[in-house]
């Protein structure tokens, strides 16, 4: 194989107010808690100490604990000067009629094995969110001319996700430096589902931890060989 000649970098958000409350958060905007602060500032200073590592362009979602995770990390490493491009299809999974619930109140109210599916399934979506309901974003003005969900499954999140993808990111990757993303928990396990080609089945087990940068690299056919965190290498 020849040597790569591109790197991907995969940030999930750090800690958030919802992370810490355990309420669920989809396309709802929370802040980051302090510890969500110090992981994306110490996932910076990782890239800082690798110098193939920084990046020279940026993905993020329209929320904001992805976008300020994104700021701080690039802070860190002296890169906050990179292009970034901001888009909703790297947004978080909506999590429809969930959304602000707490999640063991809703195991309480509905059984752990039906909230095992609405979280866990690969293609099972929650109950839809109610039209004017509180956690509505359809009048957001950062969502004008978006077609924004009431309820998503995982598969219906690897459906925008990946497009995006395949259409905006892999021509950066191809011009050669790395690229970082930073966004959600669903949106980079979309991802990481295409990378690592990981089955519908086993996707919806793995974890992307807060703050930890995966890393991808591609050899110059694009073909990306194994995942590793960069704490690791």
């Amino acid at each position: 194989m020849s040597s790569p000649t591109s790197k991907l970098i995969l940030v999930r958000h750090g800690q958030s107010e919802w992370n810490l409350a355990n309420r669920f958060t989809g396309w709802w905007d929370v802040g980051l808690t302090d510890q969500g602060v110090a992981e994306a500032r110490e996932a910076g200073k990782l890239l800082s100490q690798h110098a193939d590592m920084l990046p020279v362009r940026a993905f993020t979602s329209f929320q904001s604990r992805a976008i300020r995770t994104l700021h701080l990390a690039l802070e860190e490493c002296d890169r906050l000067w990179i292009p970034e491009t901001k888009d909703w299809r790297l947004n978080e999974r909506h999590y429809g009629g969930l959304t602000g619930l707490n999640k063991q109140e809703t195991r309480d109210k509905h059984g752990d094995e039906q909230v095992h599916i609405w979280r866990r399934s690969y293609d099972v979506p929650p109950p839809a969110l109610e039209a004017g309901s509180e956690f509505d974003l359809s009048s957001d003005p950062r969502y004008a001319g978006v077609d924004v969900p009431a309820s998503e499954s995982l598969k219906l999140t690897i459906e925008r996700v990946l497009p995006y993808y395949e259409s905006a990111i892999v021509p950066v990757l191809k011009e050669g430096g790395p690229v970082i993303v930073s966004a959600h928990g669903n949106s980079l396990r979309a991802l990481v589902k295409h990378l690592s080609g990981i089955s519908d089945d086993e996707i919806t087990g793995l974890e992307i931890p807060t703050g930890q940068p995966i890393v991808y690299e591609f050899d110059d056919s694009m073909t990306p060989g194994m995942r590793y965190y960069l704490k690791d290498r």
